[in-house]
């Protein structure tokens, strides 16, 4: 960095490579940011009209508003690749790893938590939404602990209590052990939003309410719930129509399609994001449109596991925000968001035409997409008045050589790791290396809880 005769804490990033703000505005010259905040955009050429005193030189890196992810299992970073779950369908694969999560502690879910968050970091992902729905004896304040976790790293975060009360005994898939009580769940539902969530622009911590799925808790549950969800204005998360068999089987326990079940139990409306949504008819596209629904695409889950293919134009046609989401790393086998974003466009194209879905699309959903799912109008895009998320990637490596436009080798080329990284106008990720972070240790800690929980 140099400085600059006039004097504030502002910096200049400046003259990007390329730029891409998710709303088309003109800012070649970089931008300005003050605080938390970007405060001016920057014409080609020009200089700023604000006081700064610091410039970064960004004309070897292509910039972006931070990558928001919005489905993740951060506990399963601990079960990747596990033997006995591979090459299964998802209800087989999920009845042989739950007895493994059943045994998750404390210890784990705090090294999990950390080392899924430094691995989003590092790949661009500003925002971070984590569906955690396990709360075994002694995991009870799961949620607590990624808190802190989050803290340390500087990572913007929306957690999601989630929930389980359907166990094997009344017909669920997962342990009893890892259910709880409508009571239990609802209580510390409300204790996470009175300690945590900040409905404030730019704030760090926000909790949304979020039952594992619609077979895994009882109707009462969703209806408690949503109504919680309402009366503290909260988001509400869960997973849908992520399978045949998941339909078939809500067909078999409720009488009615996943969608059909949701319109019942109050949860079908703008304060909800669902995370898969593949197998979806049109005329439920069209209501999941009509009401403002969120549909988190989490492609290389749905590869992993052959679920299918979401209908990601056709559902932000008919007025969904789609975002996306690394899912769980037991599914995914990594968390690599600037991957996945690549992923997103690549399966996207088995459903859809090479001039129907493009490398601007994919990178739309993974920033005011994603942010639109989990309703915040403060991130996920680059102009004056939003937060300073940013991610500078910088092409490089032998992967980009001969690379003509530098967005879309961004993404065509696949890239995996960013060089710098901003979040809340704080530099975290600097010169590709996390800052305050021994991930050698980290690793070493993590293996051993990988090793304890398998």
């Amino acid at each position: 960095m140099s400085s600059s005769p006039l004097t504030s804490n502002a910096i200049w990033i400046k003259n990007p490579l390329a730029i891409f703000t998710a709303n088309e505005q003109n800012t070649e010259g970089g931008i300005v940011v003050e605080n938390d905040k970007i405060i001016e955009l920057v014409a080609k050429g020009q200089v700023p009209n604000s006081n700064y005193s610091q410039v970064y030189d960004a004309s070897e890196s292509v910039m972006l508003p931070g990558l928001v992810n919005v489905h993740h299992h951060f506990y399963q970073t601990l079960t990747r690749a596990y033997p006995p779950a591979l090459n299964k369908r998802l209800f087989p694969w999920l009845k042989t790893l739950y007895p493994v999560w059943s045994g998750l502690k404390s210890d784990h879910m705090q090294i999990a938590s950390t080392l899924a968050m430094s691995e989003l970091m590092l790949s661009g992902c500003t925002t971070a939404s984590d569906h955690h729905y396990l709360f075994t004896d002694g995991l009870e304040n799961a949620i607590d602990i990624q808190i802190e976790a989050a803290r340390k790293l500087g990572m913007r975060v929306h957690l999601t209590r989630g929930s389980m009360s359907l166990g094997e005994e009344q017909g669920g898939l997962p342990p009893q052990n890892t259910v709880q009580t409508e009571k239990v769940i609802l209580d510390d539902s409300e204790r996470l939003i009175k300690t945590y969530h900040n409905k404030l622009p730019g704030a760090m911590e926000r909790i949304a309410l979020a039952p594992c799925s619609p077979f895994s808790v009882t109707e009462d549950l969703m209806k408690q719930t949503a109504q919680l969800a309402q009366k503290y204005d909260v988001m509400m998360h869960t997973h849908l129509a992520e399978t045949e068999d998941e339909n078939n089987f809500c067909i078999k326990m409720f009488g009615l399609r996943p969608l059909d079940y949701l319109e019942k139990v109050g949860w079908l409306n703008d304060k909800v994001w669902l995370a898969h949504g593949i197998h979806f008819n049109d005329e439920e596209v069209k209501r999941l449109g009509a009401n403002r629904v969120g549909i988190s695409h989490c492609p290389s889950s749905n590869m992993v596991l052959a679920s299918g293919i979401c209908r990601g134009i056709e559902l932000e046609q008919a007025g969904c925000s789609v975002g996306i989401g690394v899912d769980g790393s037991a599914s995914n086998d990594g968390s690599n968001m600037i991957s996945e974003v690549r992923q997103a466009l690549l399966i996207q194209r088995l459903r859809y035409q090479a001039d129907e879905v493009t490398h601007l699309d994919v990178l739309r959903w993974a920033t005011k997409g994603s942010a639109a799912c989990l309703g915040r109008d403060d991130i996920g895009e680059i102009t004056v008045g939003k937060q300073a998320d940013i991610a500078l990637f910088k092409l490089d490596g032998l992967r980009f050589s001969g690379a003509g436009d530098p967005l879309a080798a961004l993404i065509m080329c696949g890239a995996q790791a960013v060089d710098r990284l901003m979040i809340h106008g704080q530099w975290r990720v600097v010169d590709g290396k996390l800052m305050g972070v021994d991930l050698v240790d980290m690793m070493s800690k993590h293996k051993k809880s990988a090793e304890q929980l398998q």
